[in-house]
C-alpha cells in the first residue's frame, strides 16, 4: 500500500511540475496561478496545496530537483585539473543540451533569480574551482575576475540554450574554454 501512494505521490509531483514549466514558457512566475497550474495538470486544488503551499515553492522544488541532478552528473567526473576543465565544460554543456526544456524555462526571464545564482555557484564549483592566474594578483581582484567569468558564463549558457543551442556542446565548450584562458585574442 505505501509504494502505492509513493507512486501516486510522485506521479502528482511529476504533473505539477511539467504544468509549471509549461506555464512559464509564456508567463512570469508572478502571475502564475494555482487554478491554472491545477488546470493544466488536470488536478484539483486541495491535491495541489498537499504537496505544496504555492506556485514559487513547486519551482524551488523544480530548481532544486535541477541543481541536485546537475551536481550528481557532474560529480561522476573527476576533473581536477586545469587542463581538464575543458572535458567538465563539455559535459556541462552535454547535460543542458539533454536538459533544455527544463534549462529553457528556468533560465527565462518568468523565472526568479535564485536558480541563476544558484548556476553560478554549481559552474564556480566545477568549471573554475582549479582556475588560476599566471600573475599574482591579489585575492579581491581575483575574486571579481571570477565573478565576471562565472556570470559571463552563466549568461552565454542562456543564450546558447534561448537560441536553440546552434551550436554542439563541444563547440560551446571550446568557445568558453578560449576565452577564459585566453580571453578576447583566443576566440575567432
Amino acid at each position: 500500500m505505501n509504494s502505492k501512494m509513493d507512486r501516486r505521490k510522485k506521479y502528482t509531483r511529476m504533473v505539477l511540475k511539467e504544468s509549471l514549466l509549461k506555464l512559464l514558457q509564456d508567463k512570469s512566475i508572478s502571475s502564475i496561478t494555482i487554478k491554472e497550474i491545477c488546470e493544466t495538470a488536470d488536478i484539483n486544488r486541495s491535491t495541489y496545496y498537499a504537496h505544496y503551499s504555492n506556485q514559487y515553492e513547486l519551482l524551488e522544488a523544480i530548481e532544486e530537483e535541477f541543481i541536485e541532478d546537475l551536481t550528481v552528473t557532474l560529480g561522476k567526473y573527476n576533473f581536477s585539473k586545469e587542463e581538464e576543465a575543458l572535458q567538465m565544460t563539455e559535459k556541462l554543456f552535454e547535460y543542458i543540451a539533454d536538459k533544455s526544456d527544463i534549462c529553457e524555462a528556468l533560465l527565462s526571464e518568468n523565472t526568479d533569480m535564485y536558480f541563476l545564482k544558484k548556476g553560478m555557484i554549481i559552474t564556480h564549483e566545477f568549471i573554475f574551482k582549479n582556475w588560476t592566474t599566471e600573475s599574482r594578483i591579489d585575492q579581491e581582484t581575483y575574486e571579481y575576475i571570477n565573478m565576471f567569468m562565472v556570470s559571463g558564463s552563466i549568461h552565454v549558457i542562456k543564450n546558447w540554450v534561448e537560441n536553440g543551442m546552434d551550436k554542439t556542446p563541444e563547440e560551446m565548450a571550446g568557445i568558453l574554454h578560449r576565452f577564459i584562458n585566453r580571453g578576447l585574442s583566443g576566440v575567432r
